[in-house]
């Protein structure tokens, strides 16, 4: 249920973790005007280590930061940004590299976009069953070819004829 929610592959729940770090970063041009010439203590005190969020408070070198003074960057271990921070001390992560297997689901997702765009535009029901002609480049056709049940399957396609040659284009009949 999560993963169709937030449209993702699949979703892995685990104890364990790897190591999330944080990253403080102060904006001079903001906290420049309020903190004056103690703006650089808290500049290297970000940069030493030395600072602290207590109930949302950021603390940077003994002096407390507003908001829009700094941000504050969550990262993993292995370079994956932590997407979210749950307030139970848990975290969400994204992996968001593309593979040629996504690439393909994506290019075919979009395919049905345009089904669905064209049934809409030729006036049919959402019931309707229909005959689905797809032409596209080598790289579209391929990903229609690999996926064609999916396609089929979201715009109720009897039949699903695939051209390759050109720009997208779709066309759909009763």
């Amino acid at each position: 249920m999560i993963a169709a929610e937030v449209n993702v592959r699949n979703v892995v729940l685990s104890a364990e973790h790897a190591e999330v770090s944080q990253r403080l970063t102060v904006n001079a041009r903001a906290a420049g005007p309020r903190l004056g010439r103690d703006v650089q203590q808290v500049i290297k005190a970000s940069k030493a280590g030395d600072w602290s969020v207590t109930d949302g408070v950021v603390v940077a070198g003994g002096i407390e930061l507003q908001d829009g003074e700094y941000t504050l960057e969550t990262t993993l271990a292995d370079g994956h940004e932590a997407s979210g921070l749950l307030p139970g001390g848990g975290f969400v992560v994204l992996d968001t590299t593309i593979t040629p297997e996504l690439q393909a689901e994506g290019i075919a997702r979009d395919v049905v976009r345009a089904v669905q765009q064209a049934r809409r535009d030729a006036g049919f029901e959402v019931t309707d069953r229909v005959r689905v002609t797809v032409s596209a480049d080598a790289t579209t056709a391929a990903a229609v070819q690999t996926h064609r049940e999916l396609i089929m399957g979201e715009t109720l396609a009897t039949d699903l004829q695939l051209t390759e040659g050109g720009e997208l284009t779709v066309s759909v009949t009763a």
